[in-house]
């Protein structure tokens, strides 16, 4: 926008939308894996540190799970082309419903409904199917694993003395609950058969190398999809206390809560502390890699940038509450910086439900929550927010997230809609939907988990 040009609610609006796309682009699956992989004259490179002479009876076996599964695995067979014409790469991933496709080489498993992240029976039989394959491997072999977010509803096998249905169960508790992703997969590892290192554990050739989009905050390797090939540092004791700390002994099935203690006996294995050498995990994609093409694509269209980072965590409303507050700042004090300024951030906040909830996310809670705290005289001012899951869900909805500004508040008013009852109702949806504030992009193929931009002009 040229410089003394007014910045008008519809440009903010454009402009919001523009840093935010800019952002999922630098994340898109198919790139990332293709940057990484390559074969040549019988050496495979995978990222920058890896160079692997194949023996000529070798193969490529490619497992995995995750929202972006199917643009990895695309990725994979157009990066090894050649392998897959020569019949020395075959695979298999679990991806949700609404990605599967016809590729040549490795199979795209329907595991659970697009926008149901829980695991289903369906995703039990392809989670076998992946652990026979790396089983089944030759001591030559190679296997890649290419893993990203929801790869843990994606990846369901549950131990044989819990049912899927009582898994699914602790599932819904935890979600419930509030429960943090690293206290719901301390539990979900210790229930499963292959997520806290055990998948690794069932190799049986030379090297297996993961390729993980990251959609979890800080990139820690045993929480990403439940971490399926990294150590795990949580024991069957952590995963007992989190029940308690949520105060669910009395609510998750009782076979849960004994094979908990079973595990705390020693009656049962522990996951494994440590891996051997030939398993290595490489993070090819993140949050933070989003951010900053988002930070650059803001100051190309003329913002000040205030980039919060890739660690905000904490309940969404009061996360809200403070941004509100940030830019309360920008509006008055003109600090941190001088407008127009782009205030970033990633991460991914929590919403702990009441009873007799309604519908939406915690990204739609975000943005309803920011404009309930400035309210329309504040965003009259020349303010926008969006607030989006890069992977285009948020919640059970068909919305990635929310896009409001002073015409989304002054719509809602006009229909007698209350910012303030939608959000003690946890029904961020509804009010969006009537107001015109929702933002909906359809699945991404990619998941590094959220993005949030807010513009003051």
């Amino acid at each position: 926008m040229p410089k003394g040009s007014t910045r008008t609610e519809r440009s903010l609006r454009r402009d919001a939308e523009q840093i935010w796309r800019a952002a999922l682009g630098a994340v898109d699956a198919y790139t990332l894996v293709r940057e990484s992989l390559s074969h040549s004259r019988g050496v495979l490179r995978v990222g920058d540190g890896h160079r692997i002479r194949l023996g000529e009876n070798a193969s490529v076996i490619v497992v995995g799970a995750g929202k972006a599964g199917a643009a990895m695995a695309r990725a994979v067979e157009d990066a090894l082309v050649d392998l897959v014409r020569s019949g020395r790469l075959t695979g298999w991933v679990n991806v949700p419903d609404n990605q599967v496709e016809q590729l040549r080489a490795i199979r795209l498993h329907p595991a659970r409904p697009a926008g149901k992240n829980e695991p289903t029976a369906a995703g039990v039989f392809g989670s076998e199917r992946i652990e026979r394959l790396l089983m089944e491997a030759g001591r030559a072999d190679v296997a890649l694993c290419l893993i990203s977010g929801g790869g843990s509803a994606l990846l369901p096998a549950p131990v044989a003395a819990i049912s899927l249905e009582e898994k699914q169960r602790v599932t819904a508790l935890l979600h419930r609950a509030g429960a943090t992703i690293e206290e719901m997969n301390a539990v979900r590892k210790h229930l499963s058969r292959l997520k806290g290192g055990r998948l690794a554990q069932r190799f049986r050739g030379r090297l297996l190398l993961s390729l993980i989009i990251s959609d979890v905050v800080g990139d820690p390797l045993d929480v990403i999809a439940s971490g399926p090939t990294a150590p795990d540092p949580t024991t069957f004791a952590d995963a007992l206390d989190v029940l308690k700390r949520y105060d669910l002994l009395d609510e998750v099935p009782p076979a849960v809560v004994q094979f908990l203690k079973d595990g705390i006996a020693g009656r049962v294995p522990e996951t494994p502390k440590k891996l051997p050498r030939r398993v290595h995990n490489l993070v090819i994609g993140n949050n933070r890699t989003a951010l900053d093409a988002a930070a650059r694509e803001a100051r190309r269209l003329g913002y000040r940038v205030v980039d919060l980072g890739a660690f905000i965590e904490g309940e969404t409303r009061e996360v809200a509450r403070a941004f509100a507050g940030i830019v309360r700042s920008l509006l008055r004090d003109r600090k941190p910086a001088t407008s127009p300024v782009c205030l970033l951030s990633g991460g991914e906040t929590t919403v702990t439900l009441t009873p007799h909830h309604g519908l939406g996310g915690r990204n739609q809670e975000f943005a309803l929550a920011v404009a309930h705290f400035l309210g329309e005289q504040l965003m009259r001012r020349g303010v926008v927010c969006l607030a989006a899951g890069t992977d285009g869900e948020d919640g059970p909805t068909d919305a990635a997230g929310g896009l409001v500004s002073a015409g989304v508040l002054r719509r809602a008013a006009r229909l007698g809609l209350s910012a303030q009852e939608a959000l003690a109702r946890h029904d961020s949806y509804h009010w969006l939907a009537q107001s015109r504030g929702l933002f909906v992009t359809g699945p991404t193929g990619t998941n590094v988990t959220d993005v949030r931009v807010i513009l003051v002009a």
